[in-house]
């Protein structure tokens, strides 16, 4: 059965760090195309980070010098460091895999205060 548990959210002050993960099992994570994504209130789901196969990564520029995506294909795991937090980054943040097709968790609240 495929899972992707997010893990990792909270409340953070402006300025603050969180490290989200996704822990994935029933997947074949090292041939995943891995993503984050979030849907802040009122809002569409938007794509923050992308980590290929090879590990090229790309991000949204509204988190660029900010967020760093990782993985660890020994784990089974992919990261999303969160640095200098601001409260336009709050949101539930989502892990997502394109392999079985379009696999989501369920998501994890990030919340940033003022």
């Amino acid at each position: 059965q495929v899972q992707l548990v997010e893990s990792g959210g909270g409340l953070v002050q402006a300025g603050g760090s969180l490290r989200l993960s996704c822990a994935a099992s029933g997947i074949s994570f090292s041939i995943n195309v891995m993503d984050w994504y979030r849907q802040a209130p009122g809002k569409q789901r938007e794509l923050v980070a992308r980590i290929t196969t090879s590990g090229s990564t790309n991000y949204a520029d509204s988190v660029k010098g900010r967020f760093t995506i990782s993985r660890d294909n020994a784990k089974n795991t992919v990261y999303l460091q969160m640095d200098s937090l601001k409260p336009e980054d709050t949101a539930v943040y989502y892990c997502h895999a394109w392999r079985p097709p379009n696999a989501w968790g369920q998501g994890t609240q990030v919340t940033v205060s003022s």
